[in-house]
């Protein structure tokens, strides 16, 4: 994998940052950013999307170590 800096310049031009999701193609051998719409759920959609087969079982963490209270 490379990484690659984009200046905090060109990244405001493009409405992008730190974590937002681009696509890379390259064009006459050129790199083409662009920026990928990312569709934002309402928590309703996300839950409507939890199914009993999908559900995560309960996790044990240990004995508490500090002030926590269960």
């Amino acid at each position: 994998m490379i990484a690659l800096r984009i200046p905090k310049a060109f990244a405001g031009e493009i409405q992008i940052a730190s974590g937002s999701a681009v696509e890379l193609t390259v064009e006459a051998g050129k790199l083409v950013i662009t920026p990928v719409d990312q569709e934002a759920y309402s928590l309703e959609e996300l839950l409507a999307q939890v199914k009993p087969e999908n559900v995560h079982g309960e996790v044990d963490w240990g004995e508490s170590v500090g002030n926590e209270v269960w």
